[in-house]
């Protein structure tokens, strides 16, 4: 049941945006009186699942859900429609309009997702408001990712500020050091002991490096395990779901993270772990991995701060400043992550629709579904931007050179650089969703 919520608020929400990119290129081009002989939500190789013409157009839903097009006529695009293009140029045809529309025609779909992102932003912050954290009322402080402690962070501390500005969030806490560059920490200890903590300038790599990104958090009581990964070691020692970690070498946890800390604190060397399975309690060793675990996800319980909890309501107005604030730092992050993706973890990491589906929550509820759509609109606009021949900043690139030099590249060139960048792009989406696959079956 959870895969299939999933699922549908992923396919919801792609398909709610691919029509509003596609419509972004549309638009414009019925504007310069451009023809548009196709418009397509999802691919349709060899038949359509509906399709009418209406006008000039026909408008269609395909069988291969991972996007969606309009074929725009005397266009070099992934139809590479050679006899159309064979043709003496006709004054409807993309080719015949001045550069300049052709740039606004195929910088279109990436506006509209950025409009759209920002929109949805407002839309969320006046709906459902935010929810924040009051810092001072976490009775127990933060849980902190252990590879932090070198810095001089503990769990239990209190994030008081962070490069002077007052925090009110814990899960995006990672994002501002990674992303934004934030290193500047006043900190709280738990015996009232306020210090500054300075994080080097190259944090960001390191925090990627040794999967440091969740940094900061709340503090859980440790449960059963809901999940072992299989193949893992803890799948080898024989544990199972529902068990439960009691201590590891004789130390006894109050708080999930320490059991974490414990954990990455014996990398590459064997552990004792005391477990509780059923109405037995048994001892077992295991080896934990270089990354610091061995291959389980918790059943996590209620955190212990739920009063420092609140939700924070914005009027029509301040929810535009806030939505355009939050739009805007989607952007940033969407942009600066690439030099993240582009590293061997970065490739290791890359996922397809899978990984994205697994994004959205196993029950509907539409405050995250909006949240997250927003997100994947700014996305889709970052990568659509990427100057990929076959993608929309492909195109856009060679406008661009047209424009400067005055000549435009020959239509062998551009059929020649579309096959390059569809096989390109062919093959990221067979890793991407190959991986995903794999990864579903292995468990």
């Amino acid at each position: 049941m959870d895969f299939w919520v999933r699922a549908a608020q992923l396919i919801l929400s792609l398909s709610f945006l691919i029509v509003l990119h596609e419509f972004g290129h549309y638009l414009p081009a019925k504007w310069f009186n451009t023809k548009v002989e196709k418009f397509y939500l999802f691919f349709n190789p060899y038949f359509s699942v509906f399709k009418k013409k209406i006008g000039d157009t026909e408008w269609g839903l395909g069988w291969i859900p991972l996007g969606g097009y309009v074929k725009i006529a005397g266009m070099v695009d992934e139809s590479m429609d050679k006899e159309q293009l064979a043709q003496p140029p006709q004054p409807w045809e993309f080719r015949s309009k001045p550069a300049w529309q052709r740039l606004i025609i195929m910088l279109g779909g990436i506006i509209v997702n950025i409009i759209v992102g920002f929109l949805i932003y407002i839309m969320v912050l006046f709906v459902w408001g935010e929810e924040k954290v009051n810092q001072q009322e976490l009775t127990k402080g933060v849980a902190v990712h252990p590879y932090f402690e070198q810095f001089g962070f503990r769990s239990g501390d209190k994030i008081l500020s962070v490069d002077g500005q007052k925090t009110d969030e814990l899960s995006k806490l990672g994002m501002e050091i990674m992303i934004f560059g934030k290193t500047h920490f006043k900190v709280q200890h738990d015996n009232g002991k306020i210090e500054t903590i300075v994080l080097p300038e190259d944090i960001g790599n390191k925090m990627w490096e040794n999967n440091a990104e969740a940094a900061f958090g709340f503090r859980y009581f440790p449960g059963p395990l809901d999940t072992v990964i299989a193949e893992s070691a803890a799948e080898r020692i024989g544990l199972k779901k529902g068990d439960q970690i009691l201590a590891i070498n004789g130390k006894k946890f109050v708080f999930y993270d320490e059991l974490v800390t414990e954990l990455y604190h014996n990398k590459g060397k064997k552990c004792e772990l005391e477990i509780k399975s059923g109405n037995s309690t048994l001892t077992k060793k295991v080896k934990v991995g270089e990354n610091g675990k061995i291959g389980f996800l918790p059943e996590l319980k209620v955190n212990t701060d739920t009063s420092a909890i609140y939700t924070q309501y914005y009027s029509f107005g301040e929810s535009f400043g806030s939505g355009f604030s939050k739009g805007y730092k989607s952007i940033y992050a969407n942009v600066v992550q690439f030099k993240y993706v582009f590293s061997k973890k970065g490739a290791e990491s890359i996922g397809g629709v899978g990984s994205i589906g697994k994004l959205f929550p196993t029950s509907w509820n539409w405050q995250a579904f909006w949240t997250l759509t927003a997100f994947l609109s700014m996305m889709l606009a970052i990568m659509n931007l990427l100057p990929i021949p076959a993608l929309d900043g492909g195109h856009v690139m060679f406008l661009l050179y047209e424009m400067i030099t005055g000549r435009a590249p020959g239509q062998k060139f551009m059929e020649y650089a579309q096959y390059v960048g569809f096989f390109l792009l062919l093959g990221l989406i067979l890793y991407a969703n190959g991986k995903d696959l794999i990864g579903a079956i292995t468990g």
